[in-house]
């Protein structure tokens, strides 16, 4: 498998877009987090401001150490927001948090897709975890034993393990995308955007949507590979 030349282009193809993604994030986030937003307020200021414009005094607004490290914790009911972002009064600082309050908008409203990660993160982590060390036993003993009946087995397991992490990523993707539309509506509407910002913020979270997207193909990519090898073991 390691010498399948499909297998090396698959894998080269899958590190290049995925590199050429957070590059493209990277890039654009440093950009738009040196220009400052018109209203010259921080991503804090602006995310505590949404969060009790739309009744979510509940949720508190904390600083995460690291960059592009902002998350929405749905336990705890907490948008985190990384330290460049937090403090900033940049236009990607602006986009960011509003990004992140989007996802707190959608648990209060109990957005389907959100639901529907949440509750199957834990179980598809397991299969994940479980179908990891499956593949690698099922395609050594494959190597070693040719068709066998366990090698067969593991690599079905693993398979699925790969499907889990797929459907992960499927789920993701309407979240992300809405999380963004909820957060460039919300700025345009609440007068935090000129219309030259608007364009600047979209691409900040045009490129943070990119990394999702390029996710899911790579595990796309790498459940039809492994589902063909595991249908070719049946001939």
């Amino acid at each position: 498998m390691l010498f399948d030349p499909l297998y090396i282009i698959m894998t080269v193809a899958i590190i290049g877009l995925s590199m050429a993604a957070q590059g493209y994030l990277r890039t654009t986030f440093g950009k738009y987090s040196k220009i400052r937003n018109a209203k010259d307020i921080t991503g804090a200021e602006v995310a505590r401001d949404i969060l009790d414009s739309n009744g979510l005094q509940n949720v508190q607004v904390e600083m995460t150490p690291g960059v592009l490290t902002d998350h929405y914790d749905p336990m705890k009911k907490v948008v985190r927001l990384s330290e460049p972002n937090f403090n900033s009064p940049s236009l990607a600082a602006l986009a960011v948090a509003a990004h992140e309050v989007g996802h707190a908008i959608q648990d209060a409203k109990a957005y389907a897709p959100l639901v529907a990660r949440s509750a199957l993160a834990a179980p598809l982590g397991i299969a994940s975890t479980v179908g990891q060390f499956a593949l690698m036993g099922g395609l050594m003993a494959l190597a070693f034993a040719g068709a066998s009946g366990l090698g067969q087995t593991l690599l079905l397991i693993g398979v699925i393990g790969l499907g889990a992490v797929l459907l992960f990523h499927v789920v993701t993707l309407p979240v992300e995308f809405d999380a963004s539309n909820r957060a460039l509506a919300i700025l345009e509407r609440g007068g935090y955007l000129s219309v030259e910002e608007n364009q600047g913020a979209r691409k900040v979270l045009n490129a943070a949507a990119l990394t999702y997207v390029v996710a899911a193909l790579a595990a796309a990519a790498q459940f039809i590979y492994y589902l063909g090898i595991l249908r070719g073991s049946d001939e």
